[in-house]
């Protein structure tokens, strides 16, 4: 078999390809075993090439060699081939077929698409942990959140903080393709502490996986989208998967965590759930590629949600990978639209181009703040209606979002993808009542998600008030407003007492204080309103 010709989607460009698509031939289905790549398709009308296309490979070079899969076939194909080539790993790649045209270009049939089927890739088959709750918590202080009982938590992962560019001897090594890249040790010792005693204590960990621009302009080149802009208001960027250095090193790191987190022996804790990014539908703010479109924006934040998937299934069967929305659904947080989008826009456009290049099992981490982070009182949000045109999905409305879930075209392999609330919460303003009012809010909604079956988490934000929180106090404890460390704790505010009944025997009466707050007699009975299922349902409301 004759290696495959491996370009970058512009190099298809250089080399005079039409980057047009036709409608049905072309490649159809990869998948990927142990060490085989399998290809199939349609080569109709007459023969083809099967061209291998690394990810994100915008600034590739023209490939040089020549040496290419020619299909004579003149209708279905299935090709094998190695799925390693020396060192390097094709379980990334793309794959598409072009044909010669008779003006002495070429044109890209059909599309390119990725390895969507899997089996015997990864090295653990360990199933996905069952949580005894839904109580989560972005954890701080881990004695504390442990004494808590919280059977969820969520870590911030800073991406730019694990390249070691310096190679020190003190660094982590891993192998990439044959090449050796360095990695912070003691970063990396700074996460086990987090997660080792975490997930010790049989609670599920989740990782947030950011990139913060540093103050080394090399390894901000490399991880940091090109596009990326230094006015960004939280120094959150887009990750580079764009160059091929970028490539690169978000697949070793990625690997990197993926491993250490997924090993049998626990020896460095363990991590079943991989966040790409924060909140993407108002990236500007908090995952930058500068000012772009949402289609700009999707394009490159899928083959980044694909590579993280790519690299977490080849250690763990069953570990998960999430896309981060914040709560605007059918509105956008910003009036440029360069600068946010409609989440429920984002999500139609993200699964169609998804499917369309290879479909995987993506989920969503969604954050369903009140419509007014200074105002707790999410039942009296005006704009989360109950219909999936609604403009925020709040608590008030949430089980709107799982009943868009179950809509066919949102679907894999015929199941409704994941949900978990993996960052929201309640301010307590300065007022007699504020604190009061934090900890119905907490109440409320506690009882509402506890039983949607399709959220697997429910994850508050924050442990402690921080004091760079724009003036949100949203922590189990108030912070020490003497010192001089923003997020030292104080006191526990009556949220920390509900908190930890939420899921105990005692929650019914821990949580009776909350019904005169909202107005209510009793808990609700019903999960939905008396609404008709939307046309688009896969099924009918539940009641």
């Amino acid at each position: 078999m004759k290696p495959l010709l491996v370009l970058g989607l512009r190099s298809l460009a250089l080399l005079g390809f039409a980057l047009t698509v036709s409608s049905s031939p072309g490649v159809q289905k990869v998948a990927a075993t142990s060490d085989r790549i399998v290809v199939s398709g349609d080569s109709t009308p007459g023969p083809a090439t099967l061209v291998e296309i690394n990810p994100g490979s915008a600034n590739a070079a023209p490939g040089t060699s020549a040496s290419v899969i020619q299909i004579d076939r003149t209708n279905r194909f299935q090709l094998e081939f190695p799925r390693f080539e020396a060192d390097r790993d094709r379980l990334y790649s793309g794959f598409a077929l072009h044909r010669a045209a008779t003006n002495g270009n070429a044109s890209l049939v059909g599309g390119v698409r990725f390895v969507e089927d899997m089996k015997d890739v990864s090295k653990s088959t360990e199933p996905f942990p069952n949580a005894a709750s839904k109580k989560g918590l972005q954890v701080q202080m881990v004695d504390d959140a442990l004494a808590l009982g919280i059977k969820h938590a969520a870590i911030n992962v800073n991406l730019t903080q694990l390249p070691d560019l310096t190679a020190r001897p003190s660094s982590t090594q891993l192998k990439l393709d044959g090449e050796s890249l360095h990695f912070s040790t003691s970063y990396l010792d700074h996460l086990d502490r987090q997660i080792k005693p975490l997930s010790d204590a049989g609670v599920v960990v989740s990782l947030i996986l950011l990139t913060y621009e540093s103050g080394d302009p090399a390894l901000n080149k490399i991880m940091l989208h090109p596009r990326y802009d230094r006015g960004a208001p939280n120094h959150l960027g887009a990750f580079n998967t764009v160059t091929l250095e970028g490539v690169k090193w978000f697949k070793a790191c990625i690997e990197l965590i993926a491993e250490r987190y997924s090993r049998p022996d626990r020896k460095h804790g363990s991590a079943v759930n991989f966040i790409v990014g924060n909140e993407v539908n108002s990236h500007w703010y908090w995952a930058n590629m500068g000012p772009v479109s949402m289609e700009e924006f999707t394009r490159d934040y899928l083959t980044t949600v694909r590579l993280c998937h790519t690299a977490v299934r080849k250690f763990s069967v069953s570990a998960r990978v999430y896309v981060s929305l914040e709560h605007h659904w059918g509105i956008r947080y910003d009036r440029d639209p360069n600068r946010s989008f409609e989440g429920r826009r984002f999500i139609d456009h993200f699964a169609q181009a998804a499917r369309a290049s290879g479909d995987f099992d993506w989920h969503v981490a969604y954050h369903p703040y009140p419509e007014n982070l200074f105002d707790c009182r999410f039942w009296n949000d005006k704009s989360a209606l109950q219909n999936p045109d609604t403009p925020r999905i709040t608590f008030k409305n949430v089980e709107v979002l799982v009943d868009y879930f179950h809509r066919p075209e949102l679907l894999f392999r015929g199941q409704p993808r994941r949900i978990i609330l993996s960052e929201q919460g309640f301010h307590s303003p300065l007022t007699p009542e504020g604190e009061a009012l934090q900890a119905a809010a907490y109440c409320l909604a506690w009882n509402k998600v506890s039983r949607l079956d399709a959220i697997d988490s429910f994850i508050l934000h924050r442990h402690v008030d921080h004091g760079n929180e724009g003036g949100l106090n949203l922590g189990l404890w108030a912070r020490n407003s003497t010192s001089s460390n923003p997020a030292e704790p104080g006191r526990r505010k009556p949220i920390y007492e509900v908190f930890r009944a939420a899921d105990t025997t005692d929650w019914e009466k821990a949580f009776r204080f909350a019904l005169p707050i909202a107005g209510l007699q009793s808990w609700p009975t019903k999960l939905h309103s008396d609404r008709p299922p939307d046309k688009n349902d896969a099924r009918p409301s539940k009641q």
